[in-house]
């Protein structure tokens, strides 16, 4: 009683101490705002984090809405005061941190808490220098050709598993392809990145691990038992020694010069090279981390990419027979036959629509581009060199010191997957209304997820040996 009868007494005064708190917050976030658009007003703590987590797509489209008259919007997110910013000239100063005292890239507004410190994307100076140089030789032309054979026939095993789908049902319907999609990159990303280290059992805890993850990247960062949030730390915790694990044994295997088989292979084979002339090693927990940070990239941004790219070919077939007509003048699929990088090089084209894709539906919201009205979509040509005239508006894979290191893996596994699905099946959106409407599963996809109909192309599929 007597307890409660001073926690009564108390009351008021902790009362007025949260107004306080709350007065105080908000006038420092007005003090920051200054003149910028934003709102006036802003829940005390968590800010506009329950607006962003609840409907993220209007959150941004209401933020990049602010930001059309002075290229900068102002918001407040769980203790965080943060910019919105649609000026590209601006961008590039942010990107290439020529203040490094001023700006950090976060990439997701509660990804340190899930990532940790040793995430690529937080660090800066000379160790973040020191390590893009160690990652450089996982993308060298040799190592890029040893990948597009592994994703190439990932790509034709799972193309042929959706066509069986479509041909197995008793009533024809459309098949949800952002789900097939992520399990097929899903699967590319292991194999290219650790390849031979990650057994069928550790795939199965890999998998569902990775579900955890991915669930917990849309919910408030409330780090307690039993929410999604601790779920998701603690499954990449658990990722980042799986992989740590493949590192470990890779780096045994590269010390008996054996030629290297996937990315971890050749990041270890350099990494034995400079032990062996005396420089300092890194952790295997360390590399596992970075690890997961390449398989984040390419997994959902890449499902994001692969879904636009599908539903954009479906909407403009003078592209798609484009696509069509140059992959068949280079790559014959009845030869059973891989392509290859020379052939990969060959498809101008088609690369030129994966870029436009990427540039027209970036995959992470804080790469999202504005456009003005009445521009049109056809992809960067030849003639007109938008990617040399513009190269400056292209800010899809980041500029400066952060630009993303796997860049040309990812526009590789970008034009395959086009290449080998408009040339081995015919597919058709099922389309309703608001299909092609933005939806964050983190990155962007179709808010359908990606409905179409498919056909095989062609007298017969293509049959390739496995890796």
């Amino acid at each position: 009683m007597q307890l409660l009868s001073i926690i009564h007494s108390l009351f008021p005064y902790l009362i007025s101490f949260l107004i306080l708190l709350v007065f105080l917050e908000q006038i420092s976030y007005l003090k920051k705002r200054r003149g910028l658009p934003g709102p006036s007003l802003v829940l005390p703590f968590l800010g506009n984090a329950v607006s962003l987590v609840r409907n993220p797509t209007r959150f941004w489209d209401i933020q990049s809405s602010l930001a059309t008259s002075s290229g900068l919007s102002a918001n407040y997110i769980v203790g965080n005061f943060i910019l919105f910013i649609r000026d590209t000239t601006l961008s590039h100063k942010v990107f290439a941190n020529v203040r490094p005292d001023a700006f950090t890239l976060v990439g997701h507004p509660f990804g340190k808490k899930l990532f940790g410190d040793h995430n690529l994307i937080y660090m800066t100076g000379q160790a973040h220098k020191d390590l893009r140089r160690r990652i450089a030789p996982n993308f060298t032309p040799k190592a890029l050709a040893t990948y597009t054979a592994l994703q190439q026939i990932i790509i034709l095993r799972h193309l042929n598993t959706w066509l069986h789908m479509m041909t197995s049902q008793t009533l024809p319907a459309p098949i949800t392809l952002r789900f097939l999609v992520r399990d097929m990159n899903l699967e590319t990303s292991q194999t290219v990145f650790v390849g031979p280290y990650l057994g069928a059992a550790a795939r199965h805890r890999f998998n569902s691990d990775y579900n955890f993850f991915n669930v917990g990247l849309m919910k408030l960062p409330v780090d307690l038992p039993g929410t999604a949030f601790r779920n998701a730390r603690l499954a990449v915790s658990r990722l980042v020694q799986t992989l740590a694990d493949c590192a470990k044994q890779s780096k045994a295997k590269m010390g008996e010069q054996q030629d290297p088989t996937c990315l971890i292979d050749f990041w270890m084979q350099e990494s034995v090279r400079e032990l062996r002339a005396g420089s300092a090693d890194i952790s295997d927990v360390e590399i596992g981390a970075h690890l997961f940070d390449f398989l984040f990239a390419a997994q959902d941004a890449s499902t994001s990419s692969l879904l636009w790219a599908v539903a954009l070919l479906d909407s403009h077939p003078a592209v798609l027979a484009k696509v069509r007509e140059e992959v068949a003048g280079i790559w014959d699929p009845e030869s059973d036959s891989l392509i290859t990088a020379d052939q990969l090089a060959q498809m101008r084209y088609t690369h030129a629509v994966a870029r436009e894709v990427v540039r027209y539906r970036a995959p992470g919201h804080h790469g999202l581009h504005g456009g003005r009205s009445g521009s049109t979509r056809s992809g960067f040509s030849e003639e007109r060199q938008e990617d040399r005239v513009f190269r400056r508006n292209y800010l899809a894979f980041g500029a400066g010191s952060h630009q993303c290191v796997g860049q040309r893996y990812a526009l590789n596994h970008l034009v395959l997957f086009i290449a080998m699905f408009t040339t081995l099946v015919d597919f058709r959106r099922h389309r309703t209304d608001g299909c092609d409407d933005i939806e964050f599963v983190p990155t962007i996809c179709p808010k359908d997820d990606c409905k179409v109909f498919l056909s095989m192309r062609g007298r017969r599929f293509p049959t390739l040996s496995s890796p």
